[in-house]
């Protein structure tokens, strides 16, 4: 078991090396509204929760709809599209709002 977590650690690690690079970001130079997901994701799973808030605040949500919509998709035979709905609204919502708060607060970090 030691070993296990040690290996996952490990892996964490080194896990910015696999990143696949976004191709709007870099044609245009100009972050998309999913950019920062694949580095939150990891702080998330290394229990660093504030870091991956800060990195890409809608990593959580992101996680929750997928958990919930898709077996719910599945396992409801198609009485739960009301659900999946508001999840998709409130989810994209929260990346709406954080990738113009981003966009236009960027400036004023610098």
């Amino acid at each position: 078991m030691i070993y296990l977590l040690s290996a996952w650690s490990s892996f964490l690690d080194q896990a910015d090396n696999f990143f696949l690079t976004c191709p709007f970001k870099y044609l245009t130079g100009i972050d998309c509204p999913g950019c920062g997901f694949q580095r939150s994701l990891i702080a998330l799973f290394q229990g660093e929760w504030k870091e991956s808030f800060q990195l890409y605040p809608p990593t959580v949500p992101l996680l929750i709809t997928f958990m919930v919509a898709i077996p719910a998709n599945y396992l409801s035979k198609g009485n739960s599209d009301k659900l999946i709905k508001v999840l998709y609204l409130i989810t994209g919502s929260i990346i709406t709002i954080s990738y113009f708060f981003k966009i236009f607060t960027a400036h004023t970090h610098s």
